[in-house]
């Protein structure tokens, strides 16, 4: 059973997705704070910076919102990035991009503490199936689709519908789904595109934001009415009407949603959950634990033996607390959404063989995440090292 539930208390709600009774991912709205993920603005260039590569621009805002050249320069195709700073030697952002320009962003981070939101001129509008990518003139999937097969198929359905110049993501909801199915959700996205290029622009209402993509409620439901899931329980009825309208918009009008008028974190011991989820240090059922520590640069996780003597054999009590670890690593990374940069300390194992099942477990356990986690091994300090995209932004 897998059901989405919306609490809703003094206009601050959270949204939280449940697998047969555990609570797996949380998203919390809190009324006070302002969400600007996805949103498109027409914003006007103040101030360029060439040593950092950068611009920030007026959005109308409360901050100006901050922009780099990676995020300015054209993508011909999904492979183009330019990861190593001396890549950027021959350019100059100010070649791209002049003070007093008016610029067509979207949000792709929001702001934090004193810093502003980041953005690109790169938009993406998420569908159901596809992600399109109006100014992006290439087409590929989602790496969670495994089915070679599947993904050729879906690439040339894709491919056969979108206009020129315009470009789209597969998502792993498009599985299965029929040429009728996927030309909808295209269909509309265009749509959507099209209205907000014809947004009336001139000197005078500069910056103005050109679309609100629904905010947090809309990104889930979009994200996860198409996985599996088997029904939504809300209760407050300004929500249950917000949900049937971006349903309807999604031709899921007939999608099963209860009222409960109650406190819904009595269901399935949410609200102890909910608790635990805050907690530094996360017990195992052998004994260990691991500590979760955030800084800004990154996420340090750290595994313990604690109260677990295990056998004799030093070496098999490390993998033993080890491979435990690694299955609850991948689950409080999952349910708190941590993003960025992971480092993982586990305990010291002797041999290659068991890092190795040790990522192959930690690998099949990632693959429950609806967001990609990237492994990429162990470090001659012997830290795991990761990566891995928030699904909602901070």
């Amino acid at each position: 059973m897998r059901e989405i539930i919306i609490n809703n208390k003094d206009d601050d709600y959270e949204i939280l997705f449940v697998e047969d009774g555990e609570l797996v991912e949380i998203y919390s709205n809190i009324h006070s704070k302002k969400r600007m993920e996805g949103n498109i603005y027409i914003g006007r260039v103040q101030n360029v910076v060439p040593g950092l590569q950068a611009a920030f621009i007026d959005i109308g805002e409360s901050k100006n919102v901050f922009i780099h050249l990676k995020d300015i320069l054209p993508k011909e195709d999904s492979s183009f990035q330019i990861d190593e700073m001396t890549d950027y030697n021959s350019l100059n952002i100010k070649d791209y991009v002049k003070q007093g320009m008016p610029l067509l962003v979207q949000i792709k981070k929001d702001g934090y503490n004193n810093k502003g939101a980041k953005v690109s001129v790169h938009i993406n509008l998420p569908g159901r199936f596809v992600v399109l990518l109006p100014n992006s003139p290439f087409v590929t999937a989602s790496q969670k689709i495994e089915d070679e097969n599947e993904k050729e198929r879906l690439l040339k359905i894709v491919k056969k519908i979108l206009p020129d110049n315009m470009g789209a993501i597969v998502r792993t909801a498009a599985v299965s789904k029929s040429e009728e199915d996927i030309d909808i959700d295209i269909d509309n996205l265009i749509s959507k595109w099209n209205q907000i290029i014809k947004t009336e622009i001139s000197d005078d209402n500069i910056p103005k934001v050109v679309y609100e993509n629904g905010g947090l409620l809309e990104k889930i439901l979009v994200d996860l009415v198409d996985n599996n899931l088997d029904r939504i329980i809300v209760n407050d009825k300004e929500i249950e009407s917000s949900v049937k309208s971006i349903l309807k918009e999604l031709n899921k009008e007939d999608f099963n949603i209860i009222f409960k008028d109650q406190d819904l974190l009595d269901m399935y011991q949410l609200r102890k959950n909910i608790l635990d989820k805050e907690k530094r240090k996360v017990w195992l059922k052998s004994g260990g634990f691991i500590t979760i520590d955030k800084t800004e640069a990154l996420t340090a996780i750290d595994v313990n033996s604690g109260k677990f003597t295990g056998k004799d054999d030093v070496s098999e009590t490390a993998v033993t607390v080890n491979r435990e670890a690694a299955i609850e690593i991948a689950k409080q990374i999952r349910l708190r959404d941590i993003g960025g940069i992971i480092i993982v300390d586990f305990i010291d194992m002797n041999s290659d063989k068991s890092r190795e099942e040790i990522i192959e477990v930690f690998s099949k356990e990632s693959k429950k995440d609806r967001s990609r986690v990237q492994i990429e091994g162990f470090t001659k300090l012997d830290l795991l090292e990761m990566t891995r995209k928030h699904i909602c932004s901070k």
